[in-house]
């Protein structure tokens, strides 16, 4: 590396998710499939929304926004990690792995708080039907999904400035499958403590706040729910509620098992499996379950299908 960066590491080597040889094969199928189907179902749902004038909402536009932000993350992450399973030394530079961390962080961090914003937004319209039109008119929530890519922004500058002055001198192997900042930070040769704090303090901050809304939102939406008379109706929004809060806990609880554990029971093995559903597993089931399971969503893949169905004669 050349002197101005203070380090003598130009590029490192991903050591990948396993080392087995007998893994290699069926892994890389698996996760190409699981990108094949994040991709479709994801561009999917942006390009249905955009389509279809009745999903012109701000439900829908929060939907879109976090469709785009599961794609690029996994983007990101994904294709660099399929090369792990067919190469034997999957080598990245210093700069596109600096670039890859940055963009990670960017669209995590920037998830962590749009699903805030959509945890809120369910609560206004169910629990505060009369107001939602003026609590969530477009204008808000223009301001809502710009504020959510603000804060993915500013972390991700903060924790990549932090890293730029690390110095990397001890061994070039990067023991995970893409440039994350727990790996990166174990093969410094320089103090680390700034760095550390900086990540348990944003951490923090993108993890419990966000959470701390999504459960405030949901108790209040449940409370609603059990005012509903009817059995049948209880029943569907509850089916809603538990699919939407279980893709919440998979994607908080990965995030917070890798950033707000303690180092010392830190395994980094566990860290790779955690790894995997944030950055992979959830991008591919949340169109699942925040869209394709929703009736306006099915109405409007009925429609575009009708639409362009070639009659015979």
């Amino acid at each position: 590396m050349a002197e101005g960066n203070h380090s003598t590491v130009t590029y490192f080597i991903l050591a990948g998710l396993t080392e087995k040889p007998g893994l290699q094969l069926p892994l890389f199928l698996l996760f190409l499939g699981i990108y094949v189907f994040t991709v479709v179902g994801n561009l999917g749902m942006i390009t249905l929304i955009r389509l279809s004038s009745h999903l012109h909402t701000p439900m829908y536009h929060l939907l879109s926004s976090l469709s785009f932000i599961d794609l690029s993350y996994s983007t990101v992450i994904t294709p660099k990690m399929l090369v792990n399973f067919v190469i034997e030394k999957n080598i990245i530079s210093y700069p596109e792995c600096i670039i890859q961390l940055y963009f990670f962080l960017v669209f995590v961090i920037s998830e962590c708080h749009l699903l805030a914003a959509m945890a809120y937004d369910r609560y206004v319209a169910i629990c505060n039907p009369l107001f939602y039109h003026v609590a969530m008119s477009s204008q808000v929530c223009c301001w809502m999904v710009t504020g959510v890519y603000s804060m993915g922004l500013v972390g991700a500058t903060a924790h990549t400035v932090c890293m730029l002055r690390v110095d990397f001198c001890k061994a070039d192997v990067i023991n995970h499958y893409f440039c994350d900042l727990f790996p990166l930070l174990e093969l410094s040769c320089s103090s680390t403590f700034i760095n550390e704090v900086v990540v348990l303090g944003l951490s923090a901050f993108n993890i419990f706040l966000p959470t701390l809304t999504i459960l405030s939102s949901y108790i209040f939406i449940i409370a609603s729910i059990l005012r509903i008379s009817s059995a049948t109706g209880r029943s569907k929004a509850f089916s809603t509620c538990s699919s939407h809060i279980s893709a919440v806990a998979v994607f908080f609880g990965s995030l917070t098992f890798m950033y707000l554990q303690p180092s010392s029971v830190n395994s980094v093995d566990q860290g790779k499996v955690s790894s995997v559903f944030y950055t992979a597993i959830v991008p591919m089931l949340n169109p699942v379950i925040y869209s394709l399971r929703n009736k306006d969503v099915n109405i409007a893949l009925k429609k575009f299908f009708d639409k362009r169905r070639v009659p015979f004669y």
